[in-house]
């Protein structure tokens, strides 16, 4: 089992005989032990044989090659959109902290569910990201970015060997025309390529998401696809799950913050 919401993880095997067999395996463990279903998330595509794996999502999936040089990486981002608000964030002359404190967290953490309400989510509970902390150490660090003292925007940064992972992002959209999320993102950018990692890992998105997929286009990064496969695939309650998700969405939304947080310590353990 791969850690508990990752985007992807590709199946450690050697040849497509050896996923065949370790398909074919967990299909027939999931009908002795009676499993909901099985899925799979491969980085690339993966080849799966007879087994009965079908499409169940898809994805863009977005990294940034962090191996040219410190102004070939910076040109490539969009002028308007990514440039000029970098530059934007240092005449306002925004504040930047990283680290892993509990002052940093509670910052952090505040931006978060608005943000969640704002998608029509429930939030993450606050234990999810001190768990995160103290299991992964030193390779996870928050970073904000504030004006006046007032958190404007805010990251998680996961790293594992060579790769920077852009984990989790949130920001006061009243003043996401400061640059808060760039100066963050160029920020973990530069620390990565100092420290001699190769990838800027900027996660999964809808592929519906046309704001979001646009936001991570103009850093510069490659866009590949993400495909999830499933056994067994429940075609026909694919736009029940579609309506109830709008429902949730709008519900999500109006709820008080309180309520909000108190929902994801409920339900966060079930989701992912």
């Amino acid at each position: 089992m791969s850690l508990p919401f990752s985007d992807h993880c590709t199946p450690l095997v050697g040849s497509p005989d050896e996923l065949t067999y370790l398909l074919t395996y967990l299909r027939e463990k999931r009908d002795a032990e009676k499993w909901s279903y099985i899925e799979i998330r491969p980085r690339d595509s993966v080849v799966t044989g007879d087994t009965p794996f079908e499409k169940s999502k898809s994805f863009y999936f977005h990294k940034l090659d962090l191996r040219p040089s410190f102004d070939e990486i910076f040109q490539n981002f969009h002028r308007d959109c990514v440039q000029r608000k970098i530059e934007r964030a240092a005449r306002e002359r925004l504040t930047y902290e990283e680290g892993t404190s509990d002052s940093l967290l509670t910052k952090f953490y505040r931006l978060l569910v608005m943000t969640r309400r704002r998608h029509g989510l429930p939030a993450q509970p606050v234990d999810w990201f001190r768990n995160i902390l103290a299991c992964v150490g030193d390779k996870a660090k928050i970073r904000v970015a504030s004006q006046d003292g007032h958190p404007v925007a805010g990251i998680l940064t996961l790293r594992h060997k060579h790769v920077l992972v852009y984990k989790y992002g949130c920001s006061d959209r009243r003043f996401s025309n400061l640059g808060g999320t760039q100066l963050l993102l160029w920020n973990a950018i530069q620390e990565a390529k100092s420290d001699q990692l190769s990838v800027f890992d900027m996660g999964r998105s809808e592929c519906d998401n046309a704001g979001l997929v646009a936001f991570k286009d103009r850093w510069g990064a490659a866009r590949t696809d993400l495909v999830y496969l499933r056994y067994p695939v429940r075609h026909s309650h694919r736009v029940a799950e579609a309506s109830r998700s709008r429902i949730s969405k709008y519900v999500w939304s109006h709820v008080p913050s309180g309520v909000l947080a108190a929902a994801g310590r409920a339900l966060y353990r079930h989701m992912g």
